[in-house]
């Protein structure tokens, strides 16, 4: 099983296909891994494996991935990890997709380091709404809850920091509006519709960045087999 190892953290990953470089950055909150593509409208390994070099892989803390925890963990935390597995990896430009937390990993690593993205698809991104903070809150809680006995060096005060550092922002959590506004990276953002991904965030994501395009029925069964085409195109037409 390859890992990738850098300081005390194990990063699990897998390569699917040939052609230019895709990182998939998967749903599921806290506990983001690429088992979680099995669960979702269309799986982007099986889907895009057969023309592009799909990297998916487990975010720190979740599936296979280990990495230790501290007050000062956050978006950068995860970011320098995505940008030294490209290292890793002797890549030095990709596409990336992202779902639920995905889209904010993406959209941050957009804004850090912008040379490294080709293009960027963001399917259903998390963000902020009026009801929604205790919701992260809460997710964030129940993953800290499971870590907690595998983390003797994470103090109830560290998971408090770092929870504030992911989710005590506004708009996506992990980038601000004035990043999106001058992200040149070309996105395609496909419409969230709940609590955690909620519609007006895609929207304001789509219309923010200057080079954006928003798809709003992407995941119903008679639709899907368009999204992935779209997707792929948004793709092809954006490698260079």
């Amino acid at each position: 099983m390859p890992h990738f190892e850098r300081a005390n953290i194990s990063i699990y990953f897998e390569e699917h296909g040939s052609g230019f470089p895709l990182l998939l950055f998967a749903p599921g909150g806290m506990r983001s891994a690429l088992s979680f593509w099995q669960r979702a409208p269309f799986d982007p390994i099986k889907e895009l494996a057969s023309q592009f070099r799909v990297i998916a892989f487990d975010q720190r803390n979740a599936g296979k991935s280990r990495a230790p925890i501290a007050a000062t963990d956050g978006w950068p935390s995860y970011t320098a990890d995505h940008v030294a597995l490209l290292d890793h990896l002797g890549i030095e430009r990709c596409h990336l997709l992202g779902m639920c937390i995905g889209g904010a990993f993406g959209l941050s690593m957009v804004a850090a380091a912008p040379q490294r993205v080709a293009a960027a698809v963001l399917l259903q991104p998390i963000g902020r709404s009026p009801e929604n903070r205790d919701v992260f809150y809460e997710l964030f809680d129940t993953w800290a809850k499971e870590q907690a006995p595998q983390h003797p060096e994470a103090t109830p005060s560290d998971f408090a920091s770092f929870r504030e550092r992911m989710y005590g922002g506004e708009f996506v959590f992990s980038v601000s509006r004035e990043a999106v506004r001058a992200a040149q990276t070309p996105l395609l953002v496909l419409l969230g519709n709940d609590v955690y991904h909620p519609s007006a965030i895609s929207r304001e994501v789509a219309q923010l960045a200057p080079n954006a395009r928003l798809i709003e029925r992407w995941k119903d069964a008679d639709v899907v087999p368009e999204t992935v085409k779209s997707v792929r195109e948004f793709l092809v037409s954006n490698t260079n």
